[in-house]
């Protein structure tokens, strides 16, 4: 793979936007689990899904359209997604829990009308779904690399913030954080990560790029720094890992470096029973 890395564009595309996602999919995913939302990825990833889908149906039904980069209207429909779920956070005050669930059946709904409209899938909804390093185009590099930029500067800005509000809400509040308007903005990082992230991993497995590699780290970590320093290392390990491993075993990219995180969290699991077993 290195010579092909210096040969194929397609390749070098591909690795670098895995090193981008490995870092800015578990540094949210972090956040995502300490705030006992891991359901979000998954709904939002749906609704991805039935952008992606509605962007090929207008590719295929109009001309018009058939420039379009469906990432893009992928985005979009992500970046909605995570307003509706802010507004139905404010409709049930009492049951937020409840908006996670509604817009993840929504986005499944949309997704499954606008494949069928299109007569069923094709070869390039499928390489969103699971993944795929030959679709990586070097405009979705360019696009990845700068959301990964923002969401690295935004949380370096707001890391105060965004750590108070992950493990004391009313605490936040209650020194003049504006709550709402910051968890706003971490909803809007997040559904731009999950957008970005599916060329790689895929629509239907990138939730678990953001929660298996805290799960790993969780079992290691003294300390919250710790947590997001051992949850990107196992990212990195897992997506260049996988990438290497699909490349010379011809495996799907998604799958393959969906299991080896799930690898590392059952050997960190592992690992750590073994040591509390000796400290007895």
């Amino acid at each position: 793979m290195i010579s092909g890395l210096m040969q194929y564009e397609f390749l070098q595309n591909a690795f670098l936007t895995g090193m981008i996602i490995g870092v800015i999919a578990p540094l949210l995913g972090v956040f995502i689990v300490v705030r006992r939302l891991s359901l979000i990825a998954d709904a939002l990833s749906h609704v991805t899904l039935a952008g992606i889908a509605a962007s090929l149906l207008l590719e295929k039904k109009f001309l018009f359209f058939s420039g379009l980069n469906p990432l893009y209207m992928g985005m979009a429909f992500s970046v909605g997604g995570s307003l509706f779920i802010e507004k139905l956070r404010t409709v049930y005050k009492h049951y937020q829990e409840l908006a996670i669930p509604i817009i993840l059946s929504g986005g499944i709904g949309l997704g499954v009308i606008f494949i069928s409209l299109a007569d069923g899938f094709n070869t390039d909804l499928f390489s969103y779904l699971f993944g795929s390093v030959s679709a990586v185009s070097r405009t979705d590099l360019w696009t990845i690399l700068v959301i990964s930029l923002l969401v690295i500067a935004l949380v370096v800005m707001l890391y105060k913030e965004l750590f108070l509000l992950s493990f004391d809400e009313e605490y936040a509040r209650a020194t003049g954080i504006a709550a709402k308007t910051l968890h706003f903005i971490f909803i809007i990082m997040v559904a731009l990560v999950i957008a970005a992230s599916m060329r790689i991993v895929g629509i239907l497995l990138v939730s678990s790029l953001m929660t298996l590699p805290v799960a790993a780290s969780i079992r290691f970590a003294k300390g919250f720094k710790q947590t997001i320093f051992f949850s990107i290392l196992f990212g990195e390990i897992s997506v260049l890992g996988g990438l290497f491993l699909s490349y010379y075993l011809d495996l799907a990219p998604g799958g393959t470096i969906v299991l080896i995180a799930v690898l590392i969290l059952v050997l960190a699991i592992w690992f750590k029973k073994r040591a509390s077993a000796r400290s007895i």
